[in-house]
């Protein structure tokens, strides 16, 4: 046995990050709502995961992608490094709640990683352990 709930795969680890996301924000069961910080990077597996599992979680990245792509629209030339950098400022400086930490977590992970350089290798490599996961 390799595995605590055997082949998850990466459609697997989709939903469960989803659920966990979901259910794990707003909290009120036996173990404390989540924080900060385990919001955005859940928030940022998540949106790997969407990447990796394709078929329905197709959809996020595409609401995603399409909204990056009408943001550059506004500002012609900006660079998707330029965007997750400007996403990355926003959370670190601006009050958010959880949930809206979770939800730029994805974003921002979609962004950076389409921008290249060291978040792309890091995009990469975790949807590879996603693959090797299932």
């Amino acid at each position: 046995m390799t595995s605590v709930f055997g082949n998850l795969g990466i459609v697997g680890l989709a939903v469960a990050l989803t659920v966990l996301l979901l259910v794990g924000i707003k909290g009120g069961g036996k173990v404390k709502p989540l924080g900060w910080w385990p919001c955005l990077v859940l928030g940022m597996l998540a949106g790997s995961s969407y990447y990796a599992a394709g078929g329905v979680f197709a959809i996020i990245p595409d609401l995603v992608n399409g909204g990056l792509t009408a943001a550059r629209g506004l500002v012609p030339g900006v660079t998707m490094a330029a965007v997750a950098l400007t996403l990355a400022i926003v959370i670190g400086f601006k009050k958010l709640t959880t949930k809206q930490v979770a939800i730029l977590g994805i974003v921002f992970w979609y962004a950076a990683s389409g921008a290249g350089g060291v978040w792309g290798q890091v995009a990469k490599a975790i949807a590879n352990l996603g693959t090797q996961v299932s």
